[in-house]
């Protein structure tokens, strides 16, 4: 039985060749959150995908988010979670708490488990390094402090990566005049990955990928040409809370990414699934 359990394991090496020979010294950039953040098996899976990622050649960078975490905080100081279009209103009191969530307790945490793991990471938040630049997102409705990305200065992240860490970027900046902002992790990984002209965006979700049956995982459309996206909100099938992550991957596309993905990341071991193999978790945009 060893012996056959050693093949299987060498077929599965050798088939994942030409893939590490696509990616090697190409930048791969993974938005994480959603119920992989969570869940203790889901984590140590990301963690070690990306730690794998790392060690044969790939250049990955994390980005992240902790709206669980965010909340949670929130709620032990007496704050209400308010939620307008899908993003969290942020008021002068719950910027603070995201930034110290975000870039104190989440990214330290990422990196400290990314060592763990046998990687090296190394931390950073929009403000470090003029990283994100950023001002207040206008709309049709005040969201407080939530900022727009006006500028990206990735030398934070190269160096990083030339110098072999893997960046972890919380997604929080401040002005020239020293506010902090909340920014959205999916819209922050969107303008990274583009600036960074990087190979592969993923966004890990907790849905399988967009479905053309939202109540049935088994429509799952599993690749999508960017010029179809306005027909596909016409027909409802992009909706809701999709709405802003698909711009998010369509925005990226057209900035340059070469390919982006909506993932599912209930699934142990998705990040190796789509980058490592021809089979793919999720739904595709190019």
């Amino acid at each position: 039985m060893e012996q056959i359990s050693n093949l299987v394991k060498a077929q599965v090496l050798n088939d994942a060749l030409p893939y590490i020979q696509k990616y090697h010294k190409k930048i791969v950039v993974v938005k994480y959150g959603g119920n992989a953040m969570t869940s203790q098996t889901l984590k140590d899976a990301v963690m070690s995908d990306i730690v794998l990622l790392s060690l044969v050649g790939i250049r990955v960078v994390l980005v992240h988010g902790g709206g669980p975490e965010i909340n949670e905080m929130l709620g032990r100081v007496g704050i209400e979670s308010r939620f307008v279009g899908g993003l969290r209103y942020t008021d002068a009191d719950t910027a603070e708490i995201v930034r110290m969530v975000l870039a104190g307790k989440v990214n330290k945490e990422l990196v400290s488990r990314l060592n763990q793991t046998g990687g090296t990471a190394l931390g950073l938040c929009g403000s470090d390094g003029g990283l994100l630049e950023v001002k207040k997102l206008e709309g049709e409705q005040d969201l407080g402090y939530v900022g727009e990305i006006t500028g990206v200065n990735t030398k934070p992240i190269t160096d990083a990566l030339d110098c072999g860490y893997i960046p972890v970027v919380a997604t929080i900046a401040t002005d020239e005049a020293g506010q902090v902002y909340n920014i959205n992790a999916d819209t922050a990984a969107a303008r990274i990955a583009a600036a960074l002209g990087a190979e592969n965006l993923i966004l890990m979700t907790d849905i399988k990928g967009l479905l053309s049956d939202k109540n049935d995982e088994s429509t799952l459309i599993p690749e999508v040409n960017v010029s179809d996206v306005p027909f596909l909100k016409k027909q409802g099938i992009i909706s809701g809370g999709m709405i802003p992550k698909i711009d998010c991957c369509v925005e990226a596309v057209r900035r340059g990414v070469s390919k982006t993905c909506i993932i599912d990341g209930r699934v142990a071991h998705s990040i190796l699934i789509e980058i490592l193999s021809n089979e793919g978790v999720g739904t595709l945009f190019h």
